[in-house]
């Protein structure tokens, strides 16, 4: 490989290269366990001034690790030993890689003598996560370390971005070697293309112009490239009305008339019908995925369809492309902004909006009646402004937390999107309040979720991390309860569940916690969470049999919405 190499320092263990590297790059938080093939590290991290967050499960810590990337754009970090340890991360390895969110996993491995022997605690890691990967490496030579770290980080968070694992044997950590700080990286088989075409920016600004019912479908990629600012003067130079992924949200304005809200499967009347309707499609940042396009040969069909993406692989991996564009967003909507395409949009702007405010998202909260799950939701954005950071679970409460939860900024909803990962919120709050110390950081979870990593209660009382914990208690798993009800004939077979006090749990580990149970308790009770300086957890009874709708039956179209209580 050919790479310049700055001066050379003195000889050092593996283990103190690792830290030494990651205090080179910037590296202020690791979110980790350790055990005996990492211990190596951790001892050279003993007074280095990196900040370690202790979780209490090896699925917290990459979690957590993903609300501290998403909160701030910049790399995660996490530090495992091996076996176990490794694996207990493959849940939130895959959630990452499913999302793009950029992560670094050191995993310490049995010794490079020991390899192939189902030796105590040895896992064949790289096998293990292969497919949910960017990148990974198991390094052999402590010489290597500098190198590898520094390629990992740039991999991890640049192009599309994505978990990068290094796995270190434990007699690498130990043995000594120089250690030579490359100064430039060269990845001959890595290339990004960030500069879009100027050719095709010019028929994409020609398809634009010509338009009539033109619609933007944004996604996280809009995030990842921080290219929510250019979006938004885009939109509105263009006259063109926005809808958004569930990873997107936060990207546009909610307020904004341009805005129609989420597509697909629990997506807006409005959004679904303006995708249905449209005539041309531009996609920026997403990848089609089936809970936004629902039945294939029905998604969009009037439209022609522009995809700007960084990743060339998801150029039309699910949805047959005419104006295709790999880049970097944000590049591309800066040079279609100085193209200035107007279409002829005003009928179909004005369409979409009246759509809108025809079919809004809408509750009934009765001031006597059981507490509605939306109506906690809708409150604490009302208070909040939408300007707290949210992080969600999965489940009943994820959907409504997107339809009813004004998400005001990007990088301030935080939620498991591709793989759906029941545990991801609690922990992923805990790195967002660590990562933005000032701000308000609320969990919305579920009563089932919330029970998948409950023991990181320890991690927020022993550190104090000022940590809303909203659990949305309806005594199910809600969206199987809701599927079992509508496509199974009401068999609730294993849905119902039995849990916890989950204010005498919060106790338990000297967490404060509270309960509501009517619109008058629930108000009191946000009021006072969020006024409390510290972490604390809120247990909200609400209407058990509660469901999410809009909602598209599988195998239908995005036309064809179960539309709830406007059904007939």
């Amino acid at each position: 490989m050919n790479t310049g190499v700055s001066q050379k320092i003195e000889k050092m263990s593996g283990a103190r290269m690792v830290v030494q590297c990651l205090k080179r790059l910037g590296v202020d938080t690791i979110f980790g366990y350790p055990g005996g093939a990492i211990l190596p590290i951790y001892d050279a991290l003993y007074n280095s001034g990196i900040h370690h967050v202790s979780t209490r499960h090896e699925q917290a810590a990459i979690h957590a690790a993903e609300g501290y990337a998403r909160a701030t754009g910049k790399v995660g970090t996490v530090m495992v030993t091996s076996g176990p340890g490794a694996t207990n991360l493959v849940t939130g390895i895959a959630d990452a890689y499913m999302d793009s969110v950029p992560i670094v996993i050191f995993t310490g491995q049995v010794a490079t003598s020991m390899l192939g022997t189902d030796a105590f605690q040895e896992a064949d890691v790289l096998g293990i996560t292969l497919p949910v990967t960017k990148y990974s490496y198991q390094v052999h030579d402590p010489a290597e370390i500098p190198k590898i770290i520094q390629e990992a980080y740039h991999v991890a968070g640049s192009g599309r971005p994505g978990p990068v694992l290094i796995d270190i044997p434990k007699d690498v950590s130990n043995a000594e070697a120089e250690c030579q700080y490359p100064d430039r990286i060269s990845l001959p088989g890595y290339r990004v293309a960030e500069e879009p075409d100027p050719e095709q920016i010019a028929k994409i600004a020609t398809a634009i112009a010509q338009a009539r019912r033109p619609l933007l479908y944004i996604g996280g990629g809009i995030i990842h490239a921080e290219a929510s600012r250019e979006l938004r003067n885009f939109a509105k130079q263009a006259n063109i009305p926005v809808v958004t992924t569930l990873m997107g949200l936060g990207a546009f304005e909610p307020d904004d008339p341009l805005f129609l809200g989420m597509l697909g499967m629990h997506g807006t009347y409005a959004a679904n019908m303006a995708a249905y309707e449209c005539d041309l499609l531009i996609a920026c940042g997403v990848r089609f995925d089936d809970r936004v396009t629902g039945k294939l040969e029905r998604f969009s069909p009037h439209s022609k369809k522009v995809h700007i993406d960084i990743d060339p692989a998801e150029i039309g991996k699910n949805v047959a492309i005419d104006y295709p564009l790999v880049c970097d967003v944000r590049k591309a909507l800066l040079r279609l902004l100085d193209q200035a395409p107007r279409p002829d949009s005003d009928a179909w702007v004005n369409q979409t909006t009246n759509r809108a405010q025809a079919f809004p998202l809408t509750y009934e909260q009765r001031p006597d009646g059981e507490l509605k799950p939306q109506f906690v939701i809708d409150y604490l954005s009302k208070v909040t402004e939408g300007k707290a950071i949210v992080t969600t679970e999965v489940g009943q409460h994820q959907m409504w937390a997107a339809h009813f939860y004004r998400v005001c900024q990007p990088r301030s909803f935080i939620t498991s999107g591709g793989l759906g990962t029941m545990g991801f919120g609690f922990p992923a709050a805990m790195g967002a309040q660590l990562a933005k110390p000032d701000a308000t950081v609320v969990c919305i979870a579920g009563d089932a979720s919330f029970q998948m990593n409950i023991q990181e209660l320890q991690t927020i009382a022993e550190m104090n991390i000022p940590v809303k914990i909203f659990v949305i208690n309806n005594h199910f798993l809600g969206m199987v309860r809701q599927w079992q009800e509508i496509f199974y004939d009401g068999r609730y077979s294993e849905s119902r569940l039995s849990s916890p006090d989950f204010v005498k749990v919060a106790e338990a580990f000297h967490v404060k916690g509270i309960r509501a149970t009517t619109k008058e308790e629930a108000e009191r009770a946000i009021d006072e969470a969020l006024r409390y300086p510290g972490p604390i957890v809120v247990d909200f009874q609400v209407e058990e049999e509660e469901s999410v709708f809009p909602m598209v039956p599988p195998g239908k179209g995005n036309n064809e919405m179960i539309l709830g209580r406007w059904e007939g």
